[in-house]
C-alpha cells in the first residue's frame, strides 16, 4: 500500500532534513512525501531542493491546518499521515502500519511517541491507549505524528478544520471516532516529537487560553447535549468542563495500564 506523508512547513529549516531522512530511512518502497511550505525565509527551501523525490510547494497559506489540507488533497496514496517539519519517524514504522492496515476493517492506526530536545536527544515517552471516543473530546490522547489513516477519509471530504489553531489534531480524531471509523492502538513507538524554543504548542498563557477555547468548542460539537453550548468565557461552564476532565484522569491512567 502506498503511504502519503504530508509535512506542513514554516521556518523549520534546521530540523526538516531530519524529518525527510526519517521517511527515507523507512526502507519502504511505495511512498510519497509532500511538503507544503508557507514561504519560509530560512534555509528550508535550500534543503528541499536537495531531495529530488520530494513533492513540494512554497506559497502563502492560511496556517498549518490549511497546509495539511492542501497536502491531503494532493496525496495519491492508500494511506495518509502527517509529519511536522520538526518531528521524525522511528525505523520500521511504515512496515508496521502497512501490515496493520492490510486488515480492511481497520481505518486508522496510531501508537506512542517519544520526545526529544532540540538536538535530538530522547527525553521522554508518551504512552497512549485504546481508542475511546468520549475521551477524545476531553484529551489529546493520540499524538498526531503517530496517526496513519486510509485516504478514503479525505476522499469523503473529512479534512482538518482550519478554524483550529492548536487543537486541530484533537478535533480531527474526535470527528473520525464519532463518525464511526475503526481505530486501532498499537503499544509501540512510531515517532519522535521535538521540543524546542519555537514549538507552536509551547505551554504559555496565550496557548493555554487558545487550547481552552478550542477544547470547549470540540466538546460542544460532540457531547450530544442538544441546545446547550459551553462558553469558554463563562466561569461556571469552564468549571464544569474542567471538573469533568479531571474526573476522567483516573480512567485515562487505567486505560494506559491495560492497553497492550
Amino acid at each position: 500500500m502506498k503511504i502519503s506523508v504530508i509535512t506542513p512547513s514554516y521556518n523549520q529549516g534546521r530540523y526538516i532534513e531530519a524529518a525527510i531522512n526519517s521517511v527515507l530511512d523507512q526502507n519502504y518502497a511505495d511512498f510519497e512525501h509532500i511538503i507544503i511550505d508557507a514561504c519560509s525565509t530560512d534555509e528550508t527551501v535550500e534543503v528541499l531542493q536537495k531531495y529530488s523525490h520530494l513533492k513540494w510547494i512554497s506559497e502563502p497559506d492560511e496556517g498549518q491546518s490549511d497546509a495539511l489540507n492542501k497536502g491531503f488533497k494532493l496525496a495519491k496514496g492508500d494511506i495518509a499521515c502527517w509529519l511536522n517539519a520538526d518531528d521524525f519517524y522511528l525505523p520500521e514504522t511504515f512496515s508496521k502500519v502497512s501490515k496493520i492496515l492490510a486488515n480492511p476493517i481497520i481505518d486508522i492506526v496510531y501508537a506512542n511517541n517519544l520526545f526529544c530536545d532540540a538536538k535530538g536527544n530522547i527525553t521522554g515517552r508518551f504512552k497512549s491507549h485504546i481508542p475511546v471516543k468520549w475521551l477524545s473530546i476531553f484529551y489529546i490522547f493520540i499524538s498526531s505524528e503517530t496517526i496513519f489513516f486510509r485516504k478514503k477519509i479525505i476522499d469523503n471530504n473529512i479534512l482538518i478544520d482550519k478554524n483550529f489553531e492548536i487543537c486541530m489534531d484533537k478535533e480531527f480524531m474526535a470527528n473520525l471516532l464519532f463518525k464511526g471509523y475503526k481505530a486501532k492502538y498499537i503499544n509501540d513507538d512510531f515517532s519522535v516529537f521535538r521540543n524546542h524554543d519555537s514549538n507552536k504548542s509551547l505551554d504559555n498563557k496565550n496557548t493555554r487560553k487558545i487550547r481552552a477555547a478550542e477544547g470547549l468548542e470540540i466538546f460542544n460539537r460532540y457531547n450530544g447535549l442538544i441546545n446547550y453550548k459551553f462558553n469558554s468565557q463563562n466561569k461556571v461552564n469552564q468549571f464544569i468542563y474542567t471538573r469533568i476532565r479531571q474526573s476522567l484522569l483516573f480512567y485515562r491512567a487505567f486505560l494506559r495500564m491495560i492497553s497492550i
